[in-house]
C-alpha cells in the first residue's frame, strides 16, 4: 500500500513506532513516509523527529494499539473466520468511515499474520497512554469480540489478559463487560452497584462515572473516538435512569 486514504493514520504516530508496537509495525514505515492524504512528502528524518516516545497519544497511535489488540482477540480462538475479518470491516467502516477503514482493515490484516507478546503490547500501551484512553481500548474490544452477538470464552479471556497489562481495574472491566453483555441485574452492574445500595451510593458512582467517560477525556484522539467515548457515555446514562425510574428518585 503507497499511500494512506485516511486521516487517522495519516495524523501521525509517535511512541508506537517504538517498543513492541513499532517491531508489528515497523515493516509499513516505508509506505508511510512515501505519502499522506494531503499528498505532502515526509522524509524518514522529519518522520523520526515527529516520533518521539514521550509524546501524547495521537490518533495514529491509537489507531495502531486498537489494532494489534483486535488481532489478539480475533485470533484468541485459534482460527480467524472470513466471516469475522467481515465484522471487522463493517465495523471500522461504521465507527471510522469507509477511507479510514481501508486503512484500517489492510493494517489489521497485516498484523494478523505476526506472533506477539500481548503483555509487553499492553504495557507499552500503559506507558504511553492515559487511562481514559486505554478505557476506550477496552469498549472497543468488547465491541468487536461482539460483533457477531456471540463472546466467546477464548475471547474474554484475551480481554481480561489484555486488561492486565493496560492497567485496567478489575471495577472498570466490568462495567464495560456489563454494557456489552446483558444480565439481570445490567444497569446496576454497569454502574458498579448493587440493587440493594442506598440511594446516594447509586447517585455517587453516576457522577464518578459520567466524570471517568466523559467524552472530552479523549478529545485529543479526534472526533471518531470521541464518537466511540459517547457511545459508552450514553450506555451509562441510560443506566442511571433506568435505576431512577425503577426506584424513584
Amino acid at each position: 500500500m503507497g499511500k494512506w486514504t485516511g486521516t487517522i493514520i495519516g495524523s501521525g504516530i509517535g511512541w508506537a513506532l517504538f517498543g513492541p508496537l513499532g517491531a508489528i509495525f515497523g515493516a509499513y514505515i516505508g509506505s508511510m513516509v512515501t505519502g499522506n492524504s494531503h499528498g505532502r512528502e515526509y522524509s524518514e528524518a522529519d518522520f523520526k523527529r515527529k516520533a518521539s516516545p514521550y509524546g501524547d497519544t495521537r490518533a495514529g497511535d491509537f489507531a495502531v494499539a486498537m489494532l494489534s489488540l483486535f488481532a489478539y482477540v480475533s485470533k484468541s480462538d485459534k482460527t480467524v473466520q472470513s466471516s469475522e475479518i467481515q465484522y471487522v470491516k463493517k465495523f471500522l467502516i461504521e465507527k471510522f468511515g469507509a477511507r479510514n477503514a481501508q486503512d484500517l482493515l489492510y493494517l489489521y490484516k497485516e498484523i494478523l499474520k505476526k506472533d506477539y507478546d500481548i503483555q509487553e503490547v499492553s504495557r507499552q500501551i500503559a506507558q504511553h497512554m492515559d487511562y481514559y484512553s486505554r478505557l476506550e481500548l477496552v469498549h472497543v474490544l468488547f465491541g468487536i469480540a461482539g460483533a457477531d452477538n456471540i463472546f466467546q470464552e477464548p475471547e474474554l479471556r484475551a480481554i481480561q489478559e489484555i486488561c492486565s497489562g493496560l492497567g485496567i481495574s478489575s471495577k472498570d472491566y466490568e462495567s464495560i463487560k456489563s454494557i456489552f453483555i446483558k444480565s439481570s441485574n445490567q444497569a446496576y452492574a454497569i454502574l458498579n452497584v448493587a440493587p440493594n445500595d442506598d440511594i446516594d451510593v447509586v447517585k455517587k458512582a453516576y457522577r464518578d462515572l459520567a466524570v471517568k467517560y466523559h467524552p472530552d477525556k479523549v478529545s485529543q484522539l479526534g472526533p471518531e473516538i470521541q464518537k466511540l467515548a459517547e457511545e459508552k457515555f450514553k450506555s451509562i446514562n441510560d443506566a442511571y435512569q433506568t435505576i431512577r425510574k425503577e426506584r424513584g428518585f
